[in-house]
């Protein structure tokens, strides 16, 4: 038996245990955030500047280039989504690589 087909098979026994009355079944409700902030490109060099990091350390920390930092700073590229979050959480300071919490 393949492992998809014993998930499966798995799940369909729950589900009848569940509708025999033999089982609960549990609901998990999770927060999804919403969709992180756009930001310009003197927003990113502002963040950049106010922590005073280097557009090379500043790329090390968000797993990019120096060259992407500095297109960003230009406005000839925008950050993906992925980044813009990490944009917001290091804007809010939820994440400071030099004072860690």
């Amino acid at each position: 038996m393949s492992k998809l087909f014993k998930r499966l098979k798995k799940s369909m026994d729950e589900f009848i245990a569940f509708e025999e009355g033999k089982i609960t079944l549990t609901t998990e409700y999770i927060e999804i955030p919403e969709p992180p902030a756009k930001y310009n490109p003197k927003e990113i060099k502002k963040i950049r500047e106010g922590k005073n990091y280097s557009q090379g350390f500043f790329a090390k920390i968000l797993n990019v280039s120096p060259k992407t930092i500095q297109s960003w700073e230009a406005g000839t590229r925008k950050p993906a989504h992925t980044a813009l979050r990490l944009l917001e959480i290091i804007d809010k300071g939820i994440y400071d690589p030099i004072h860690r919490r």
